[in-house]
């Protein structure tokens, strides 16, 4: 089982039956470079240590998540569905202990619930899954008016250390003007870019107006979380949400 302090549980007014957890790095059993709590199966680690990893989530979440094979791109899984597609990069349940999860390492996790408790979803959204559009495909998947949505942000790069290429900038300024306001000037013609900021201002564009989270530093608090750009070969942190 893994230690409290090792958790980071979601602070969001979700309904009471909506379940939410966030793990670190933290707690588990792998060795550098993946030390320690490691869950993906894709990065390199022992895929037994992985597996060993992952029960000890099990007496957290009330069944087997819907582990993804995520692509960067904008599908969106039903993990309520028993044989459901894992190649995605969304997942949404609507059914009573059917988990949903993203995986993590400098991308934004993104949460997504009603005030009604009904639906839930989670969101992988690094900064080309969110220029694709996949916050905006969970969302029509859950079928929700948008006033009636919540959403959390999890452990992602923050802007003083993402730096990015002009084209990528142009990819969200193009698409709408007033993500200008989400990137700072970085050396030599690159660009800060702001995830957490993209990320609300697609979910205000929606009518999301709930959001919460958001803060975090996956690439400078290296003893909380995993990060990419950092360290190149490294784990993979959780977010997973249910509906209990």
């Amino acid at each position: 089982m893994l230690p409290p302090e090792h958790l980071i549980i979601p602070d969001w007014p979700a309904p009471a039956n909506v379940k939410s957890l966030q793990t670190t790095r933290l707690g588990g059993v792998s060795s550098a470079p993946y030390d320690s709590l490691n869950l993906g199966d894709h990065v390199g680690d022992a895929p037994l240590v992985v597996a060993r990893n992952r029960m000890l989530l099990n007496s957290l979440l009330p069944g087997e998540p819907v582990w993804l094979e995520q692509v960067h791109g904008t599908f969106v899984a039903n993990a309520d569905v028993a044989d459901c597609l894992p190649q995605a990069d969304a997942c949404i349940a609507r059914y009573r202990d059917a988990v949903c999860v993203v995986m993590t390492a400098d991308c934004l996790p993104v949460l997504l619930c009603d005030t009604q408790g009904s639906v839930v979803g989670a969101a992988h959204a690094g900064w080309k899954g969110l220029a694709a559009g996949v916050v905006e495909a969970a969302v029509q998947v859950m079928d929700v008016a948008p006033q009636n949505l919540m959403a959390w942000l999890g452990p992602a790069i923050s802007q003083q250390a993402f730096e990015v290429g002009a084209e990528v900038r142009a990819v969200f300024v193009d698409a709408d003007p007033q993500a200008t306001a989400a990137f700072v000037p970085g050396r030599q013609g690159k660009w800060m870019a702001d995830l957490y900021a993209l990320a609300r201002m697609r979910l205000n564009a929606l009518g999301i107006t709930h959001i919460y989270g958001g803060g975090f530093c996956t690439y400078r608090e290296h003893e909380r979380f995993y990060s990419y750009r950092r360290d190149g070969v490294t784990g993979r942190m959780g977010t997973f949400i249910w509906l209990e």
